[in-house]
């Protein structure tokens, strides 16, 4: 199935806020008994490591992606390339294995989950906004980049 490039925008943002908004309330869920100010700058920090360092870059090199693909119509998957989707599958199924085992106590799941799935939730917000963004603005992709700046890390 064949949709618009900057419907693949709209998808990546619905997939990861979905997925980040699941493990933000795991960690919300798991905080009970653990509330903290320790804890909270804690996951803070979390938030802050992944949004950096790893989905505010990721939420800018798709975009810049699928903004420059040639054909309109694209393949309703290529919202990611390969190498997204196999890091996806490996961070969901670690997250599950670490869960159903047991061996990480509640504590690190609140703290962890919770500063990752903020900013998991973030990066899905940011697929939005690029999706809707666009819409006033069909242009290369280079141009939305430039103007980064002004949103934070939101492209």
């Amino acid at each position: 199935m064949k949709v618009k490039k900057r419907t693949l925008l709209l998808l990546a943002g619905l997939v990861w806020s979905a997925a980040g908004f699941n493990i933000l309330r795991i960690g919300i869920v798991s905080y009970s008994g653990n509330i903290s100010a320790q804890n909270l700058f804690v996951s803070c920090v979390i938030f802050a490591l992944f949004w950096f360092l790893v989905f505010g870059p990721l939420v800018k090199k798709h975009t810049l992606r699928i903004r420059q693909y040639k054909e309109i119509m694209q393949f309703f998957l290529k919202f990611f390339d390969g190498k997204s989707f196999c890091i996806m599958a490996f961070m969901m199924s670690v997250g599950i294995g670490i869960r159903v085992s047991g061996i990480c106590p509640d504590l690190y799941i609140a703290v962890f989950y919770t500063g990752l799935g903020f900013a998991l939730t973030l990066a899905g917000l940011s697929f939005t906004w690029n999706y809707f963004r666009g819409s006033k603005n069909e242009q290369t992709g280079k141009e939305i980049c430039e103007h980064a700046g002004n949103y934070g890390n939101i492209v």
